[in-house]
C-alpha cells in the first residue's frame, strides 16, 4: 500500500515538474520572439569569462627554443602540466618563432602569446595522435586538432601573437582531394571524400565513436583550435593563419567567448568559427577573411547528429568584420541537432569574394530546425549571390535526399544597408510539406541587386519599410 501511495505521489510530482519545465520553455520561447534583444543581453551577462591565477610559466624555462626549427612540443607540455598542477595561470610564449606539435590545454591554463610570438605547428601528420574529435559533424577518432582541450574548464588562448598552422597546397590542404589544392595520385591512396563517406555511414549505423578510427592514411584534416566538452573558455586578441581545416571549433561546450581574434586562412573548408552543439557562445570584435564561411553555426550531421541530439543555442555575433568567405554568418549545413536563438548585430560584411551575408543551409538527409535568428544594424558593401540565402536542398557532395525534412522559422533582418546585393535580395527555397516560416525584412535598404527576391515554399514573408533598387518593396504573396 505504501509503495502504491509513494508511486502515485512520485508520478504526480513528476507530472508537475514536467508541466513546470514545459511552461518555462514556452515562456522563454515567447520572450525571445517578443523582445529578442533583451534576451540577448541576458544571455551575454550570463556567460562566464575565465579568470586565472597570477602566476606565469614561460615555455623557455621548460626547454623551448626560438628560431622555428627546434621542436618545442615537450616544453609546451611541461609548462602546461606545471601550470595546471599548481592551480593555474599563464603559460607564456615570448617573442620569437616556436615550432611544436599539437598543444593540449588543461584546467585553469591561459596560453598567452606575447607581442611578437608566433607558434608554428608541425606539418607532419604523424605528430598528431588520435583523439576523440569530429569531422564535418560526425564524431570520430582522428588526428588531434592543433590546439585541443577535452573536457576542461576555465581555459584560454590570449595575447597579440600568431598561431600559424603552416597549411598550404603542399601540407594539409591537398588532403581534400581537389586538384586546385595540389592533390595528385602520388600523394596518397585515398582522399578525404572517400573516407568522408565511410565516416558518415558509421554514424548512420551507430558505430561506437571509439571504433571510428581514422588518422594516418585517412586524409581527414584536423581542426585548428577545438574545445571539446569544455566549460568557460576564451580566445582573445590572437591572429590565426593557414589552418588545415575549420579554424575555431567549440564542440559541445558552454560559455565560450571569442573576442578580438583575426582569422586569415584561405584553404578548403577554412571556416573561421564553427560553434557546434554549443551553448552561450559570444563572437565579438573579430575579423574573418576565409576560404569558406566566416562563421558557421553547426549541430551535427545526419545519423550521428540524431544520436547526439544536442542543439547549438544562444549564439551572439557582434561588432565583427567579414571579408572573403562563402557566407558572413551561416547556419548549417551540419544542423541535424537544431540551432536556436542566434543574434547578429553591428557587423560589417564586404568583399567581392563574399557570397552571402546571412545563410541557412540544410537538406532532407540532415533535417533539423533553425529557429529564432535575429539580425540588426548590419552594413553590407558587396556580396555575390544574396543578402539572405535559405537553401533546404543543399547538395555540395551530390545527392543528399532523405526522409528528414529540415525546418526554418522566425528570421528577422532589421536596420540593414546594402550597396550591392549581387543576384538576389532574398533567395529562399523550402519544402511544400514544411515551408520556411516567418521571414521579415524591416528597415532594409538594398541599393542595387539584380532581383529583389526568388522564393519558393515560404510562408509569411514580410517586407516592412524596405527599399530595393530605389523602390519600396511589397511583401511577396
Amino acid at each position: 500500500m505504501k509503495n502504491k501511495i509513494y508511486n502515485s505521489l512520485f508520478c504526480f510530482s513528476t507530472a508537475l515538474v514536467s508541466a513546470f519545465f514545459v511552461n518555462c520553455s514556452a515562456q522563454k520561447a515567447t520572450d525571445v520572439l517578443a523582445n529578442p534583444w533583451k534576451v540577448k543581453e541576458q544571455i551575454e551577462k550570463s556567460v562566464v569569462v575565465p579568470v586565472f591565477a597570477n602566476k606565469t610559466y614561460n615555455i623557455v624555462d621548460y626547454g623551448a627554443k626560438s628560431g622555428g626549427t627546434y621542436n618545442s612540443s615537450e616544453a609546451f607540455k611541461k609548462a602546461i602540466e606545471a601550470c595546471t598542477k599548481n592551480g593555474g595561470g599563464k603559460v607564456v610564449v615570448p617573442a620569437g618563432k616556436f615550432l611544436t606539435g599539437p598543444i593540449h590545454l588543461d584546467n585553469n591554463v591561459n596560453l598567452h602569446l606575447e607581442d611578437g610570438a608566433e607558434i608554428l605547428f608541425s606539418t607532419k601528420s604523424s605528430d598528431y595522435p588520435l583523439v576523440k574529435t569530429t569531422f564535418e559533424g560526425t564524431e570520430c577518432m582522428n588526428h588531434s586538432p592543433l590546439v585541443y582541450a577535452y573536457n576542461k574548464k576555465n581555459i584560454a588562448i590570449t595575447g597579440k601573437g600568431i598561431l600559424n598552422g603552416q597549411a598550404d597546397n603542399e601540407h594539409w590542404w591537398y588532403w581534400c582531394g581537389a586538384k586546385k589544392y595540389g592533390w595528385t595520385e602520388g600523394k596518397g591512396n585515398q582522399n578525404d571524400p572517400q573516407n568522408r563517406v565511410r565516416l558518415i555511414e558509421s554514424g548512420e549505423q551507430n558505430v561506437p565513436v571509439e571504433e571510428r578510427i581514422y588518422g594516418e592514411g585517412s586524409y581527414l584534416r584536423p581542426s585548428f583550435v577545438e574545445f571539446f566538452e569544455c566549460t568557460d573558455a576564451l580566445i582573445k586578441d590572437i591572429k590565426i593563419i593557414n589552418a588545415p581545416f575549420w579554424v575555431i571549433h567549440p564542440m559541445k561546450s558552454v560559455n565560450v567567448t571569442v573576442d578580438g581574434v583575426t582569422v586569415e586562412s584561405h584553404g578548403p573548408n577554412n571556416d573561421g568559427c564553427d560553434p557546434e552543439y554549443s551553448k552561450n557562445v559570444i563572437i565579438k570584435n573579430c575579423t574573418f577573411n576565409t576560404g569558406d564561411d566566416c562563421i558557421a553555426i553547426k549541430a551535427g550531421k545526419d545519423g550521428d547528429g540524431r544520436r547526439v541530439a544536442m542543439k547549438s543555442e544562444n549564439i551572439i555575433v557582434k561588432n565583427c568584420k567579414m571579408l572573403d568567405g562563402h557566407g558572413g554568418v551561416v547556419m548549417g549545413s551540419e544542423m541535424t541537432g537544431g540551432i536556436r536563438n542566434v543574434f547578429v548585430e553591428n557587423c560589417e560584411m564586404d568583399s567581392p569574394n563574399l557570397d552571402r551575408a546571412i545563410r541557412i543551409k540544410s537538406n532532407s538527409r540532415r533535417g533539423g530546425i533553425v529557429e529564432n535568428v535575429f539580425v540588426r544594424n548590419i552594413e553590407v558593401g558587396q556580396v555575390k549571390e544574396a543578402v539572405l540565402r535559405i537553401n533546404m536542398f543543399y547538395n555540395v557532395y551530390g545527392n543528399q535526399t532523405g526522409n528528414f525534412i529540415p525546418q526554418v522559422k522566425n528570421v528577422l533582418l532589421e536596420n540593414i544597408t546594402v550597396k550591392d546585393g549581387g543576384k538576389y535580395g532574398v533567395l529562399a527555397k523550402g519544402y511544400a510539406e514544411l515551408p520556411i516560416e516567418n521571414v521579415t525584412l524591416k528597415n532594409v535598404t538594398i541599393e542595387r541587386v539584380k532581383e529583389a527576391f526568388s522564393i519558393e515554399n515560404v510562408k509569411n514573408i514580410q517586407f516592412v519599410n524596405t527599399y530595393i533598387n530605389g523602390k519600396k518593396a511589397e511583401s511577396p504573396q
